[in-house]
């Protein structure tokens, strides 16, 4: 007989207590627990224990294993298959995240579209066949191969798919889907871990490749990030700012192919359009001679991307003054901040700062930290930096610029978008083989820094 009992379950991380509390002791997340009924099938467990025979059906030598050569499928959108690490690895399950809006449906779509010969099943939980039919004509998409659910019950989802042996899945979204079993509500912490296990054996058995759309949380994470990211393949994050019209998308896990490798499109009345060189769309409507704005190069997975790092330093008219970063970590800013006020005596403490990355994208990495605090510097002065300039370097708290990676491949960058002087860190000045045509400026701390470029 089955029985019954009542657990408390974080719907952020998916942490179980036996009562109800207001904070999880595991993420820290303030009214996330949802009471949830759990069944135990006494016969079930009873039957599994006595089962003690040892199945050697799945156990295989690795000499044995086959590797076809299509285990991949090229999607036909290269940003996409540079971010997915060549193709879609066939019965992987990739999980899509992103905010509302910023167009997980209209790539799924467009995905369709250049998958040939596939047999394609979009599963929706949102939108009917109708408002779908719309997207695709929007598109100018009308595929044959193309079907379409309007279904949430995952035990309906798998009969037909069983009987239509599709190449890709679609699924909008995961958190809209429910197995009849459980009494929880769809999205909750339970269904989804158990629905996303489904979808994982689905897929592993029959060798068909899902994309779960999946909704994100207030904080810009996924519903259940601790649950699902951990048992997907891929975890890809769709980027981008409401005011423009750019879009990154992020490869945060992948078990076949780099990590934080990024895809760039630009959303366009006739849908998402692929950047293949977004360094000079960054720097399109970068004007020379304003002070407060340097070039740097950031590296994305395998890319370099040039960068313009814009600052604003003016009068507060607070007690406290405002530090403001985006597309910078608000983190380094105040470091950076603390730096310039030690060791060169440029006072900020009476001045607000700002600090912008042009273009809506987001970088993480420490090498544009020079290039951060010479913005500040610039706007400070009112001096402009030479329009022609790329600044790299890593900042110390001592003042020291510090070694960068993957030098070599940020400076040909800029050399094919025509820039001619290169400040970079002294002892990186071995680690490649320098172009003649350009001009190198080696700097060991931020006072060089100051004394070359201002």
């Amino acid at each position: 007989m089955a029985k019954s009992e009542t657990r408390y379950i974080c719907q952020n991380c998916g942490f179980t207590s036996l009562r109800w509390l207001g904070k999880c002791p595991e993420c820290e997340e303030w009214n996330t627990f949802v009471e949830e009924v759990i069944h135990t099938d006494s016969k079930k467990l009873t039957r599994a224990s006595k089962n003690t025979e040892v199945k050697m059906a799945n156990l295989t030598r690795l000499s044995e294993i086959d590797v076809q050569q299509d285990m991949r499928i090229v999607s036909g959108i290269e940003e996409l298959d540079r971010v997915l690490g060549g193709g879609i690895v066939s019965g992987s399950v990739i999980l899509v995240g992103g905010d509302p809006g910023i167009g997980k449906s209209t790539l799924m779509v467009q995905l369709a579209d250049k998958i040939k010969d596939r047999k394609i099943i979009y599963v929706s939980g949102e939108e009917s066949p109708k408002q779908i039919k719309l997207r695709c004509e929007r598109l100018g998409f009308a595929g044959d191969e193309f079907y379409i659910l309007p279904e949430t019950d995952l035990e309906i989802i798998a009969s037909v798919i069983d009987k239509v042996r599709p190449d890709v899945v679609i699924v909008d979204s995961i958190q809209t889907i429910y197995r009849t079993e459980l009494e929880s509500s769809p999205g909750s912490i339970s269904q989804l871990r158990e629905c996303t296990a489904q979808i994982i054996n689905i897929a592993k058995a029959k060798s068909i490749s899902f994309f779960l759309i999946g909704h994100i949380t207030k904080e810009g994470m996924i519903a259940g990030p601790k649950v699902l990211e951990h048992m997907v393949d891929t975890v890809l994050q769709f980027e981008g700012e409401g005011t423009h019209a750019y879009r990154i998308l992020r490869a945060v896990k992948n078990r076949f192919g780099s990590t934080n490798e990024i895809g760039v499109f630009e959303m366009t009345g006739a849908g998402l359009m692929e950047v293949r060189n977004p360094s000079e769309v960054f720097l399109s409507q970068r004007t020379d001679g304003n002070a407060g704005s340097t070039v740097s190069a950031a590296i994305e997975g395998t890319r370099p991307i040039l960068i313009e790092v814009q600052a604003l330093v003016s009068s507060s008219g607070y007690s406290v003054p405002q530090r403001t970063a985006t597309g910078f970590d608000y983190r380094r800013l105040q470091i950076l901040i603390a730096v310039l006020e030690k060791k060169i005596g440029l006072h900020l403490s009476k001045y607000d700062v700002f600090i912008n990355i042009a273009g809506g994208i987001k970088i993480d990495e420490p090498s544009i930290d020079l290039a951060a605090a010479m913005s500040i510097c610039s706007s400070f002065k009112d001096s402009a930096v030479e329009s022609d300039m790329l600044i790299l370097g890593e900042l110390g708290l001592s003042g020291e610029i510090r070694t960068i990676s993957f030098a070599d491949r940020r400076i040909q960058e800029a050399a094919k978008l025509g820039f001619k002087k290169i400040v970079l860190p002294a002892s990186n000045m071995k680690t490649f083989k320098q172009n003649g045509k350009l001009e190198y400026i080696p700097v060991e701390t931020i006072q060089d820094a100051i004394r070359l470029i201002m």
